[in-house]
């Protein structure tokens, strides 16, 4: 598989999978703080109090991660830690944690990604309306001040919000994730739409504020529709698909992503959700449509969608698909349709910016056999490749995840990393997978670095005849 010689690997974390130390050192409490004390609510009562302890041991990953050769590391500031109640008093020992992190990756040559917000929304702020307070955009935009005031000398990475699709989605509307409501489509729809003012207003502050020339965008949770072949009308019935909104849910591709980008909601969800609409007020979808400078996809798995006859489409239910310990199918060629279908749309280029799998993995003579992750990932990428190939700008990937961590309601119980983690005794080892993607990685820069040295031969030979 070929890639760009520019291209940017990495791997990401977020912080509430993998810090800890959830309330010390001044840090305020979360929503999944909240949901983590109601029983029944997260696999096995499991919560994310002390997770991979990565607030204690961030130099030892840091050192893992410059082991592998990540050349960029996506991670997320926890909002309620360095703003306890979300807004008003700072906690310092809160920000000089992310100040200490972005130094040491730096200092081991790996490029800060940082992710303002990845579902923990301060517990205080929840209790005064949440996402359906329409001060929460300026909310988050003070929030986002204070960590650019801080990091952006250092740091010109950014992306806004990770997945409403999940945290408003499955949030609000299917309460499985915190805060674990289970509002009517008015109230989602609400939530939905200032959290977009929030993206807005940020970028805005990025862009006003920030020390060194920012690097913008937002990472949408994506659904790709796979076409059964490569005839045109089954492409054009799986790109129709991709779009849809065809379910009073928020859970799709289009609704979150086309305000951003294309400065409007999509017209088929607008006549669907006609009846709950929230008020969208004077400069609302101007504040909303800032410019981005990539596309941000996070992308597990896809369905497969043919043509009707009546120019219309229907998935396709494939049950002899391999599946990841989640239960999601093993599908390649979503990282092949994916980023092709989303820039044909938006027109940007495209950073694959969470892709892995979650599989049984076991330490087995003080090593991790995860054999079925390579596989995953050398299909996955290979399929990146191909769509790369054949003319999709991709600028990087990053591999999700650096760590084994808490994963949601799931708790525990699912392994996404390349590095396992011993929870009891905060141990961590490199799998497999980590050695095969550090193989990957310095392949890549090994055939970059010669394509370099033939490309400069080549132009010192022109310029002598």
């Amino acid at each position: 598989m070929k890639f760009p010689e520019d291209f940017i690997w990495g791997a990401a974390t977020s912080s509430y999978q993998i810090e800890g130390a959830a309330y010390r050192d001044g840090g305020g409490r979360s929503v999944w703080d909240m949901l983590g004390r109601q029983a029944g609510r997260i696999a096995n009562g499991d919560t994310g109090e002390i997770a991979c302890d990565h607030y204690h041991h961030y130099k030892k990953d840091i050192d893992l991660m410059a082991e592998v050769g990540l050349q960029a590391y996506r991670f997320s500031i926890s909002w309620p830690r360095v703003l306890p109640d979300g807004a008003g008093k700072v906690n310092q020992q809160g920000l000089d944690f992310y100040s200490r992190l972005v130094d040491t990756l730096l200092e081991k040559n790996i490029t800060p990604w940082i992710t303002l917000f990845h579902w923990d929304f301060p517990y205080e702020l929840y209790c005064r309306g949440g996402w359906l307070n329409r001060d929460s955009a300026d909310w988050f935009a003070d929030y986002t001040q204070l960590v650019v005031d801080r990091l952006s000398d250092r740091v010109s990475h950014w992306i806004t919000l990770n997945e409403p699709q999940c945290f408003i989605g499955l949030g609000h509307q299917d309460g499985i994730h915190a805060p674990g409501m289970k509002m009517g489509v008015s109230e989602v729809l609400l939530a939905g739409h200032n959290a977009l003012r929030a993206h807005g207003k940020s970028v805005e502050v990025i862009r006003a504020q920030a020390k060194a020339a920012p690097f913008v965008g937002a990472s949408q949770a994506s659904i790709i529709s796979i076409p059964v072949s490569d005839q045109p009308h089954d492409i054009e019935a799986a790109r129709q698909h991709m779009f849809s909104i065809r379910k009073k849910h928020v859970f799709n591709n289009a609704w979150f992503s086309d305000p951003m980008i294309l400065g409007r909601y999509p017209d088929e969800g607008v006549e669907l959700f006609a009846a709950d609409m929230p008020e969208i007020f004077a400069g609302d979808l101007e504040c909303i449509n800032q410019k981005l400078d990539y596309f941000g996809t996070n992308i597990y798995s896809g369905i497969h969608v043919r043509a009707t006859a009546d120019n219309g489409f229907a998935v396709v239910v494939k049950k002899d698909l391999a599946e990841t310990a989640m239960g999601w199918p093993v599908t390649p060629e979503a990282l092949y349709w994916g980023p092709g279908f989303f820039h044909q749309r938006y027109q940007m280029p495209v950073v694959i910016t969470e892709s892995g799998m979650a599989n049984d993995d076991r330490v087995n003579n003080g090593m991790v056999h995860d054999r079925e992750r390579i596989e995953f990932l050398d299909k996955y990428l290979g399929e990146y490749a191909r769509a790369i190939e054949d003319g999709v700008p991709a600028l990087g990937y990053f591999l999700w995840s650096l760590l084994d961590n808490f994963e949601w309601a799931e708790g525990y119980s699912k392994r996404f990393g390349i590095v396992y983690v011993d929870y009891e005794t905060q141990q961590r080892v490199l799998k497999d997978s980590a050695g095969w993607y550090k193989n990957l990685i310095a392949r890549h820069i090994s055939e970059s670095s010669q394509d370099a040295e033939t490309a400069t031969d080549k132009n010192h030979t022109v310029e002598c005849v």
